[in-house]
């Protein structure tokens, strides 16, 4: 799969994994965003669900097996080169989702993980749009995830909002 000028937008799923009011993040280890940190996630494969995907890359990525819930935030990543052509392209789907077994460790394409708390946003080199998606969800986490509720609200700014389409 060509991710780098690709011919059209890529899905990707990513998971804000739960535990003990901490979301479980990762550090890029290749681009786009190489050592920034980001939600555990990937692409979607050929005839894999979303949810199948969001299982297979937090294995792949964190070593944990997770029980996956809503879709609660979505965004565009659109990069472009100096010259203006589409050099990324990136439609994200974010799901919550909760630990089931295993231990938190980094694999695949992935430098470290790591637990993080509202107080620990400050100053961490974050993919575009995620400091907004995780200040939303911290602002309004006030109980464990309701991973059995078949519907829950889309925070407001996800979206259009988050699409970077700076020019490297």
């Amino acid at each position: 799969m060509v991710r780098e000028y690709p011919a059209q937008p890529l899905i990707g799923v990513g998971a804000v994994i739960v535990q003990d009011d901490q979301v479980l993040l990762v550090q890029r280890g290749r681009e786009p965003g190489y050592g920034l940190w980001s939600l555990p996630g990937g692409l979607v494969e050929l005839g894999e669900t979303l949810a199948e995907a969001v299982r297979r890359e937090v294995r792949e990525e964190c070593g944990l097996e997770v029980e996956v819930g809503p879709l609660i935030w979505w965004l565009d990543r659109i990069q472009r080169d100096p010259g203006g052509r589409v050099r990324y392209h990136y439609v994200l789907l974010d799901f919550l989702a909760r630990p089931a077994g295993g231990t938190p460790r980094p694999g695949g394409d992935v430098l470290a993980v790591r637990w993080v708390g509202p107080a620990d946003l400050a100053g961490l080199p974050l993919t575009p749009g995620l400091a907004e998606l995780l200040q939303a969800f911290f602002a309004e986490r006030r109980r464990p995830p309701d991973l059995c509720r078949a519907e829950r609200p889309i925070p407001k700014g996800a979206g259009d909002a988050d699409v970077d389409t700076a020019r490297s």
